[in-house]
């Protein structure tokens, strides 16, 4: 009987230590999706990078933190910069990045995302600053370059890649927007200016050549004059006034 008993304690007991050990493993099982990746931690030490698919970890002993490796998009808030000429502009950015190393993203920086975001926002009032305004209009590109060669040198090590940097946004102030609208219409009419000067050149000179050709001969001034009228008399409606040269009589006697 007493044989009997301690069998049956010793199966509650087992069954119990089995229960608890099936517990400890499945708390020990993690999936990890294929864009992501699980530092491991042993005792508070750096143990291993593992994923993806099923892994283990040992439960009480292990802690992970889960790291995502696609490509993330922070908007970068809108913010005044002084251009070199001193003019404030309002700039707004997009940085597209990714996590390249996950363990140096874990270990050697607090929040990664929040550290690029602000290296972006002080890139962004260092590359601007030493610009003059014309600059900052045409050459978006060269700035948004400028910017990422920056930021991704200071954060390389912490196994971040800047994939690209995108200037959204160069806002003037209301009263430089005026100045230049203003500046762009004299522009426009000095242009108009020019081509109607330059028309009306070329007309004159025309009008010379055509003059002096035609005062060589009387003859053919006086078939221009009877080919105007001709042109005039198709409207009815129109009075015509015909002058001849006084000596139309001569240039007849000559032919």
């Amino acid at each position: 009987m007493i044989y009997q008993i301690g069998v049956f304690i010793s199966l509650i007991f087992g069954g119990i230590m089995g229960f608890i050990l099936l517990i400890w493993i499945l708390s020990g099982l993690k999936i990890v999706v294929e864009y992501e990746r699980l530092i491991i931690f042993r005792l508070g030490k750096y143990h291993r990078t593992i994923g993806p698919g099923v892994v283990f970890i040992l439960p009480w002993v292990e802690s992970a933190k889960k790291v995502d490796l696609r490509i993330m998009t922070e908007d970068i808030p809108r913010q005044e910069v002084i251009t070199k000429d001193n003019i404030p502009v309002i700039a707004n950015t997009v940085v597209y990045f990714k996590v390249v190393r996950p363990e140096d993203a874990v270990i050697k920086i607090e929040n990664y995302t929040y550290a690029v975001r602000q290296y972006t926002q002080a890139a962004l009032r260092d590359v601007i600053g030493n610009m003059e305004l014309d600059s900052v209009l045409t050459e978006r590109e060269r700035i948004a370059s400028s910017i990422r060669e920056i930021v991704d040198s200071e954060t390389n090590e912490w196994g971040i890649d800047i994939i690209s940097i995108k200037i959204q946004e160069i806002e003037l102030p209301a009263e430089m927007k005026r100045a230049m609208a203003k500046q762009a219409e004299a522009e426009r009419e000095k242009r108009a200016a020019i081509i109607a000067s330059e028309g009306e050149l070329n007309a004159a000179e025309n009008l010379y050549n055509a003059a002096a050709t035609l005062s060589k001969d009387p003859g053919a001034l006086l078939l221009r004059t009877l080919q105007t009228i001709r042109d005039i008399s198709q409207d009815p409606s129109e009075k015509i006034v015909i002058l001849l040269p006084s000596n139309l009589e001569k240039i007849f006697e000559k032919r």
